[in-house]
């Protein structure tokens, strides 16, 4: 027997569809959330993956998720703690030398300096733009995009954020066209001639984003990283207290506060649809839910290829949303540590700590990130890969035992389809141990000091998390899949060509990242809609 008493059905309790939820029930909505996993947090989730040791499963720094969707949802009244991440990115170059890229400007300036005088007078102007750049589009992923092809409605949208941008000074406007358009190694190249500053931007244009740093459109990556705050400060990163999972634990149990119904191990198997409308879903275990709106917090693919009758969305949409491009090369790790990594360039400091503290990225040049693309596009993965570790434990003394460390390690590049009939469940440790390897030539105690991992391939992530081709974008943040083309020209304002149907999840905008901002957005929508029946 069907149950018909929500007003909305969201699909996925990842952090955008709580989000969602979380509006929708404050609005007086009656909310159901279906979760095939037995937890809340899609991707946003912190687990036990050895005894002792709790760590963020994917996502696992914050920065991105916004101030108003903390404040609205009472996030912190409901256990979120955000740890602000003093430290700034360190670069092991070698066993004798290293690159620290300080938060403190004049700190990273001295930094610089050692490898160029000319990139460390041209940083502050670089820094000062970026942030200019990164404020100027923070108000646009509170918006609604203007659609193509709209109507007055649209046009007025596209007009208000055109006027927006033209009131900006020349010089950033000349950046946002360069941020938006430009290949990372290209934007670096133009303002920087010494490789370790140019590693550590380099990772932020190719984070999640399988393709070489030559690929047009890649500067944008950086800028939505940098679009970012924690404690005010713009381009900063924290760590949630717990891990990720605190974030939608928080959400969940501001939403179940409210009313909301999250059914946890029993996802959507597919949407009902009658004439041109969604009106409810048919869980796993075939219970039916009706409802008049139904939002899904899914990849594109998943929501519109895969949930969606065939033949109930028009062809062009259909073949849009099957050229949807999810690549992102992906491979993540937690490790259980016995003792902090000791890097050789650090020998002879008197504390590691301040150095440990933030980002310890294996970048140390455009030409790397160059050749471990080359590798996984011609092998399926790169034999020296880039590595961007974090130890929370050393700012979060509740996910170790004492005296112990967790880390997390964001790894590129990694082809989520392998040649040659080769499957990633047959190789995936085999490239674990590359990855740790990398890591112990410059810090040498660190293959022995590991004593647990959880071991990641992009086919995991796909097949855990719902991210296709491990995209933890939920489909690139390339020009032509970004803003009022994202998902597709005429959508991208969380509807779908069937009535009831909203995408909030990231394949909408503002794209992905923990931000909150696609669930927020997509909220505003629905109940747009439901304002404007009852006044019609």
């Amino acid at each position: 027997m069907a149950r018909t008493d929500f007003d909305a059905i969201i699909i996925g309790a990842g952090h955008n569809g709580l989000v969602c939820a979380g509006y929708l029930v404050r609005a007086g909505l009656r909310i159901a959330v279906v979760e095939r996993r037995p937890v809340v947090g899609g991707a946003a989730v912190t687990e036990e993956f050895h005894p002792g040791f709790r760590n963020s499963v994917c996502s696992y720094v914050v920065s991105l998720l916004h101030p108003k969707i903390i404040h609205d949802l009472d996030l912190a009244k409901h256990g979120l703690e955000i740890i602000d991440r003093p430290a700034g990115s360190f670069l092991p170059l070698s066993d004798a030398d290293y690159f620290w890229l300080s938060r403190d400007r004049a700190t990273a300036v001295g930094e610089i300096a050692k490898f160029s005088e000319r990139d460390a007078e041209r940083y502050g102007a670089f820094d000062d733009l970026l942030t200019a750049a990164a404020e100027a589009v923070r108000p646009l992923m509170l918006e609604t995009p203007a659609n193509v092809g709209g109507g007055w409605h649209d046009l007025w949208r596209a007009l208000k954020a055109g006027n927006r941008l033209r009131g900006l000074d020349p010089s950033v406007q000349t950046e946002l066209a360069k941020l938006t358009t430009m290949s990372i190694g290209d934007y670096l190249d133009s303002w920087f001639e010494s490789d370790p500053i140019k590693g550590a931007f380099t990772f932020e244009g190719i984070v999640g984003n399988m393709v070489s740093p030559y690929h047009g459109g890649t500067a944008y990556v950086l800028l939505h990283h940098a679009v970012g705050q924690v404690g005010g400060r713009t381009g900063a990163w924290g760590h949630a207290k717990g891990g990720m999972g605190a974030i939608t634990e928080a959400m969940a149990k501001s939403a179940a506060e409210r009313g909301c119904e999250i059914v946890l191990g029993n996802g959507a198997k597919n949407i009902i649809v009658e004439g041109e409308r969604a009106v409810g879903v048919v869980l796993e275990n075939g219970e039916t839910l009706r409802a008049p709106v139904v939002a899904g917090n899914a990849n594109p693919k998943i929501l519109y290829l895969d949930l969606v009758p065939d033949g109930a969305l028009p062809a062009n949409f259909t073949e849009r949303i099957e050229s949807w491009r999810c690549r992102s090369g992906t491979f993540r790790m937690n490790v259980a540590l016995s003792e902090l990594p000791r890097f050789d360039a650090l020998a002879g400091k008197e504390s590691d700590l301040p150095f440990l503290n933030g980002t310890i990225d294996v970048c140390p040049s455009i030409a790397y990130a160059e050749r471990a693309y080359d590798d996984a596009k011609n092998g399926g993965w790169a034999k020296e890969p880039i590595v961007s570790m974090c130890i929370p434990s050393t700012l979060d003394a509740t996910l170790a035992p004492p005296g112990r460390h967790v880390a997390s390690l964001f790894c590129q590049h990694f082809h989520p389809d392998l040649s040659d009939g080769r499957d990633w469940d047959d190789h995936k440790e085999a490239v674990a141990d590359l990855i740790i390897d990398t890591v112990d030539r410059l810090a040498p105690n660190f293959k022995t000091s590991v004593v647990g991992r959880q071991v990641l391939s992009p086919k995991d992530l796909e097949r855990d998390f719902g991210l296709v081709g491990g995209d933890i974008f939920h489909g690139a943040l390339h020009l032509d899949q970004i803003y009022s083309l994202r998902p597709a020209p005429g959508y991208a304002d969380y509807r779908s060509p069937l009535k009831g149907l909203y995408l909030c999840g990231a394949g909408a905008h503002p794209g992905g990242g923990v931000s909150g901002l696609p669930g927020h957005n997509a909220a505003r929508e629905i109940l747009a809609d439901r304002a404007w029946k009852r006044s019609a």
